[in-house]
């Protein structure tokens, strides 16, 4: 089994701490489900703030040119709306496994509610075989991971279920070790059902209510197609990330480290990145 990563004073170590299981799972596989780890109150509460955040709140629409995204499915920047959302993000349940692979100081960079409703098409890009940035330790195709070396994880999103999750809504499905691949999905992947990797076959991840599912961010996964039946999807999405990767609650456009002399010296799209002002993706928008 391996090592836990620790901050060791400044820099991160391996601790001679063996890793706990679901970590070790989640590391190995990229991908676990806690079983009924969340209590039935809590989880109510956090439905009902978030409820009331989709009731309050027009959507936040971060990419206009968009506009065939179902914005309304989601609402940003949870914690911030909801206290609720807040105490989950910071739930020892979670962060027992997640903080054994990304440093103790590890922080929450992104936290979106997704409610899909039931039966309607999905057109978000996450229908389609995607990774959440990355890969962060990218490589040729055919050259296999060093297994001396735990594969490291860099971001973890965490799936907290507030409706239960059958195969028929559209589970994320994870194809299994696929992060240890140094690659992104194959082009043209699309929303097939039989890609595979080294012989893996897609895995859904079903739960229920008081379930907890996770999976590494280099993973490659999608939401699977809705089925007949499909009764809708509604969770808390947080992803937690190291600490040197740059929290995505709010797109950089929002909220920088920028002087407003600097913003008005901005000149070009590449001046605008290299200061930080980057177009919404992955986490953010």
């Amino acid at each position: 089994m391996a090592n836990r990563l620790t901050k060791g004073n400044v820099y991160l170590r391996y601790s001679d701490e063996p890793l706990p299981e679901a970590s070790a799972e989640l590391q190995r596989q990229g991908y676990n489900v806690l079983r009924g780890v969340l209590g039935l109150d809590e989880v109510a509460t956090l439905r009902a703030e978030v409820e009331e955040v989709f009731d309050a709140l027009d959507p936040d629409v971060r990419r206009p040119a968009r506009s065939e995204i179902p914005w309304n499915d989601f609402r940003y920047e949870l914690l911030n709306r909801s206290a609720a959302a807040q105490r989950m993000v910071c739930s020892r349940v979670i962060l027992d496994v997640v903080e054994p692979l990304l440093g103790e100081d590890c922080h929450v960079i992104a936290n979106t509610a997704w409610r899909n409703p039931a039966g309607a098409d999905f057109d978000h890009g996450g229908g389609f075989w995607h990774i959440d940035a990355g890969p962060h330790v990218p490589r040729p195709a055919g050259i296999p991971w060093d297994e001396r070396i735990p594969y490291p994880v860099f971001a973890v999103a965490v799936h907290v279920l507030l409706a239960p999750m059958p195969i028929e809504s559209g589970p994320t499905g994870v194809i299994p070790f696929s992060h240890t691949s140094g690659q992104p999905p194959p082009p043209g992947a699309g929303r097939s059902d039989d890609l595979s990797w080294e012989g893996r076959d897609v895995v859904p991840l079903v739960a229920d209510v008081g379930d907890v599912a996770m999976f590494v961010s280099d993973v490659w996964h999608r939401r699977l197609s809705t089925q007949a039946g499909d009764p809708g999807r509604f969770f808390v999405q947080i992803h937690y990330g190291r600490r040197d990767i740059a929290q995505r609650l709010r797109p950089t456009g929002d909220v920088n480290h920028l002087s407003e002399e600097a913003l008005n010296r901005v000149r070009s799209e590449r001046d605008r990145s290299v200061l930080g002002l980057h177009d919404p993706l992955f986490y953010d928008g």
